[in-house]
């Protein structure tokens, strides 16, 4: 079987994967939940609130794949499965039936908010180690932080 070797030390290398797996779920659960939001939202606002979830869902897959190429690149298997994603996540539950536009909003404000800590501090831990892979949860980071503004800003 053939395997990717890293560049990076291995000290570097557990820091850097720790950093991206705990990316990667997090973002798979990201998805996961502004989708399950997305079905259930009712309310006067419920148009707007719909489609700025969808564009939560795009980011979060896109962002996804990025993070677990970038694993598979340093030779690190990323692990998205659902049991590794509900055990490890640090996103809260949402719940079940119908949502409230106004509930839904403030559901992605603190999903978006808690996967912001965590990447912001994946950000750091990475900073010596890998470079070309805090470069890529900088980017992540941003595009998160500018949802999570729009979606403040809705219940303004």
């Amino acid at each position: 079987m053939y395997v990717v070797k890293s560049p990076l030390a291995d000290a570097d290398l557990k820091v850097v994967s720790e950093a991206l797996q705990g990316a990667l779920v997090d973002l798979v659960d990201l998805s996961l939940v502004a989708k399950q939001v997305h079905w259930n939202v009712v309310g006067p606002r419920f148009r707007t609130v719909h489609l700025q979830l969808d564009e939560v869902v795009t980011s979060a897959r896109t962002h996804s794949d990025t993070v677990a190429e970038r694993a598979s690149t340093l030779g690190v298997s990323p692990d998205g499965r659902v049991v590794t994603v509900a055990q490890s996540s640090g996103i809260d539950k949402v719940a079940e039936g119908w949502i409230k536009d106004t509930d839904a909003v403030e559901t992605l404000v603190k999903a978006l908010g808690s996967v912001i800590t965590r990447m912001r501090e994946r950000v750091t831990v990475t900073a010596d180690p890998d470079p070309v892979s805090q470069d890529i949860l900088i980017a992540v980071t941003a595009d998160l932080e500018k949802h999570h503004w729009m979606f403040q800003a809705e219940n303004g």
